[in-house]
């Protein structure tokens, strides 16, 4: 059954027209402030492995703790016990044209290292920066003067579709920051200024009007025209981690007023400055009729692997075939497709819309049933799945603790909303788990509102802390204790206690983020449902200033150095200053 992911009403666009006004401390907010029982005493930075070879990186799946084959149900499917339940998940592998692959064992392994060999060029190149989804922010930043302030401005438009107002730019809606290599600078033909200068950072912004805006990072000057195609982006994009100029992004509304089109995952190449290839997002072969694509693909640079979970239900893995020549100023696609499409007992809506983690060869993603998924990227094998009580949308969030790694997640509130019986408010459950096993270390859980257009709980990506604050978890949760506030936590890692509880006045989508200064100590920013953007405190949750821009801040932002860039409600988009 069609079932559109929260149609956003205009009436929750808030926020007033002031675009720079610095505001103090909200000292409205009240602060409730926990034990610290693992607070650093002294940081030793870690010394990260810089393999990348999928053969040497790749666990052998019967080697993990609790690991039993799985069964075969006969004609390719194939299924295995639901974590704590007595269900169980099974699953099959499609080819390129929905065929049932029987036996699907790839020559290639596919297999992830640490975050940071995920791209060696300096940037934010895909949701949350890579495959742990650990890094909005790019560099350090100068926080001198804990001061923010509006740079630039570039105007954008909206949509109507599914009886609703859709503007700026939406959930997940982060911007990618590029600092391109010199030679893909050249090829995109940018002018010689850019080209020759090793600090310009290009901004790459798919957004609601249906354009992929290129922006400079300093000026909010457009680099390129827009990209228009004509129907909406939520989600992230995610640019080529070789430097290949090459952007992936699915469509998040085939609807614009009157007009309907086919949904579309699509491929643009960044010299050309438009769609190269793609696929179809109304797969014939998929559990799911709704065809969108909120999900920050990942691409796999030493296999040419792209992998993208879809609202349709499936999970694509897509061998690029890409081509890069730089000298003759050409890049190329030549997509083949593998697809896992899996069923649990409480798979009733089916798709993915957060953006998928992975370990090594171990991907990560919470699904519309409240199911948390682990799939293994080379076979495409459900390796375990544990129930979570409600939608998951907010993508996962992986931490790899001295060989160990671990996942932050939480739910929201909206499956047990439904109905004429529907509870009109419930408990969201944050959670730490054992990424090997899917085992729970701990649980928070908090209540939240039911709001069928614009969801309670928790829809923003969690932030693990570093340096003084790598004993911190933080969680921007939506309409707790309200409809219209919410709550923004820091819970111990080890321990999942609450060391402060911060009650925001406006709730929010938008992810937070950690900047780490130049004098070594660590800064938030989140923004709000009113427009407002919070400086903060990751110690104490209390802000140090705020930023009034004009109406919600669905989006999540992003940062290179000292800028910010974040599109809000009101048809701009924000290049901002920290200082």
């Amino acid at each position: 059954m069609r079932r559109l992911r929260r149609s956003r009403a205009a009436a929750v666009v808030l926020g007033t027209a002031m675009l720079a006004s610095l505001a103090a401390c909200a000292a409205s907010d009240p602060i409730t402030v926990g034990e610290r029982p693992n607070s650093p005493t002294a940081v030793t930075p870690s010394t990260p492995s810089s393999e990348t070879d999928p053969a040497k990186l790749s666990l052998d799946l019967s080697t993990l703790p609790g690991f039993t084959a799985p069964t075969s149900e006969g004609g390719g499917v194939f299924s295995r016990s639901i974590l704590d339940t007595s269900g169980k998940v099974t699953w099959k592998v499609l080819d390129g044209s929905n065929q049932v692959i029987e036996n699907y064992d790839p020559d290639q392994q596919v297999a992830f290292g640490d975050s940071s060999t995920y791209t060696k060029i300096p940037g934010v190149l895909t949701f949350r920066g890579n495959n742990y989804r650990d890094a909005p922010v790019y560099g350090r930043t100068d926080v001198t003067q804990k001061r923010l302030q509006v740079a630039w401005t570039q105007d954008t438009g909206d949509v109507y579709a599914e009886g609703s107002h859709w503007a700026g730019a939406g959930w997940t809606g982060q911007p990618l920051l590029v600092n391109w290599p010199t030679a893909t600078k050249e090829a995109m033909g940018l002018s010689q200024a850019q080209i020759d200068d090793p600090n310009f950072v290009e901004v790459i912004y798919p957004v609601v009007d249906g354009n992929v805006y290129r922006l400079d990072l300093a000026t909010g000057t457009q680099t390129k025209p827009p990209i228009d195609v004509g129907w909406a982006f939520k989600g992230t994009g995610s640019i080529d981690p070789r430097g290949y100029p090459l952007l992936y992004s699915g469509m998040g509304l085939n609807q614009n007023g009157e007009a309907e089109g086919t949904w579309r995952y699509r491929i643009f190449d960044l010299i050309q400055n438009k769609e190269v290839s793609g696929w179809d997002g109304s797969d014939p072969g998929a559990p799911r009729d709704w065809g969108a694509f909120d999900s920050s693909s990942l691409v796999n640079a030493a296999t040419d692997t792209l992998i993208e979970p879809a609202e349709n239900g499936l999970i694509y893995k897509v061998k690029l075939n890409a081509k890069f020549d730089a000298a003759a100023k050409t890049v190329s696609v030549d997509p083949e497709f593998t697809k896992l499409d899996y069923n649990t007992p409480e798979s009733s809506r089916h798709g993915i819309e957060g953006s998928a983690a992975a370990y090594r060869n171990l991907m990560y993603a919470g699904d519309n049933d409240g199911n948390i998924v682990c799939w293994d990227a080379t076979t495409l094998q459900v390796v375990w799945v544990r129930p979570t009580g409600d939608d998951t949308d907010a993508s996962i969030v992986l931490e790899d603790d001295n060989g160990t790694p671990f996942l932050y997640t939480g739910n929201e509130m909206d499956k047990r909303g439904e109905g004429t019986n529907g509870a009109s408010h419930g408990t969201v459950t944050i959670q730490k788990l054992n990424a090997l096993t899917g085992a729970v270390v701990w649980k928070y859980e908090i209540d939240a509102v039911y709001n069928k257009a614009v969801n309670g709980g928790l829809m923003a990506t969690p932030v693990l802390g570093t340096g003084e604050v790598s004993d911190l978890a933080i969680f921007n949760i939506a309409k707790t204790g309200s409809d219209k506030q919410g709550t923004l936590v820091a819970l111990d890692k080890k321990t999942g206690t609450v060391v402060w509880k911060r009650t925001l006045a406006h709730f929010g989508w938008s992810s937070p983020l950690l900047l780490t200064g130049t004098d070594g100590h660590s800064y938030g920013v989140v923004g709000d449902s009113s427009g407002l953007l919070h400086l903060f405190n990751p110690n104490t949750g209390q802000d140090y200033s705020t930023l009034q821009l004009s109406q919600n801040i669905e989006a999540s932002p992003a940062v290179y150095g000292n800028m910010l860039v974040v599109g809000t409600y009101a048809e701009k988009l924000y290049g901002i200053r920290i200082s």
